[in-house]
């Protein structure tokens, strides 16, 4: 499997085009090269893909015919090639995001079209999904025209195990749920600046603290969390673009470094990564702005050894390779041309 010098990752895509689904690739470490890219899985629109601890299984968001759900993938040992477990899906639109817990029983998916989360019992032994067992959906709108209704694009648990965050982009609020007996239950809303658009969400290592990005105000948004409650208080927002900055952006993923010093975000427009350091207290300050090296930078993900940044660009269909300095946060170029079409997510097996 994935080693120090050899790692394994995943690009999840839109299989139009060329794509067929899942792909996978190596990143060597030592050479500082992404190599070996190749399809690992096939499945029909697999944009968000969340990977076992143990490396044992891949679950995918997918499409089948007119049945929007998930997907679950075995992971062969050293090489990284999936095989297919099994699938759970409805009519409509497929999730935009999932996110399987610690222990592999629950996976927890975020459905922009349906405005919904919803929460799958999966056998930890065999990786089987099973349908839903919970279902909520948001209602309401916002003052942006792409606000017309609830639009899920999270969910997953917070660090301390103790609850399920929902980041809901169509009604510019944040949700924290219980999950008791398989269902979820309601604890906390945060309402943050209407039109902003929140989309993803990531929690400080250490410290009771979250950042948000925003697609539509192109901000990151500073979070208190309260783990006896499940609160949610804002105290911070910085924007991820330069002031000169007037056309159109949309802000896509959010990263944080394991030491808490650094959170990296997505520009979709500008098509950057904006770079913050985190201080004592979690405040940020921004530190830079990188360029993609292509259009639509979906996502991004910190390699294993946090010496690398590996980018997505939708549109352009092209992996970018960055050294990351663990002392400064800085990035710097070294690959641009990988072509992975319609690439969206990226994500890596554990070392």
């Amino acid at each position: 499997m994935s080693s120090a010098d050899k790692v394994i990752g995943y690009v999840g895509t839109y299989t139009k085009g060329d794509s067929e689904g899942i792909y996978r690739f190596v990143l060597d470490t030592k050479a500082g090269k992404i190599e070996k890219v190749e399809l690992a899985g096939k499945v029909e629109n697999p944009t968000y893909v969340s990977i076992t601890g143990d490396n044992k299984f891949l679950y995918s968001v997918s499409k089948n015919g007119d049945l929007g759900g998930v997907t679950s993938f075995s992971i062969e040992e050293g090489t990284g090639k999936l095989q297919k477990i099994n699938d759970q899906g409805s009519a409509g639109s497929p999730p935009c995001h999932l996110e399987i817990n610690p222990d592999n029983t629950a996976l927890f998916t975020a459905n922009y079209h349906k405005g919904t989360v919803e929460v799958h019992k999966v056998n930890a032994e065999t990786g089987e999904i099973q349908p839903a067992s919970s279902s909520v959906a948001h209602t309401g709108s916002g003052p942006d025209p792409r606000q017309e209704k609830a639009h899920t694009h999270f969910s997953g648990l917070t660090p301390d195990g103790k609850y399920v965050v929902a980041v809901e982009l169509g009604i510019d609020k944040i949700f924290t749920y219980e999950l008791k007996e398989d269902q979820l239950s309601l604890v906390y809303e945060l309402s943050v600046k209407p039109g902003s658009g929140p989309r993803h969400i990531v929690f400080h290592p250490t410290k009771p603290l979250a950042y948000v990005m925003t697609e539509f105000s192109g901000e990151v948004l500073v979070l208190q969390y309260d783990s006896t409650n499940g609160s949610l208080k804002q105290i911070q927002a910085i924007s991820t673009l330069p002031s000169s900055f007037t056309e159109n952006n949309q802000g896509s993923a959010i990263h944080i470094s394991s030491d808490g010093r650094f959170v990296y975000a997505g520009n979709r427009g500008h098509n950057s990564i904006a770079s913050f350091v985190a201080d004592e207290n979690g405040s940020l300050s921004f530190l830079e702005h990188t360029s993609t090296e292509g259009d639509w930078p979906r996502d991004f993900a910190l390699d294993p050894t946090e010496s690398y940044i590996v980018a997505s660009n939708q549109e352009s269909g092209n992996l970018v390779l960055f050294a990351r300095d663990k002392e400064t946060g800085k990035l710097s170029l070294l690959q641009s041309d990988i072509t992975v079409p319609y690439a969206v997510c990226v994500k890596f097996l554990s070392i």
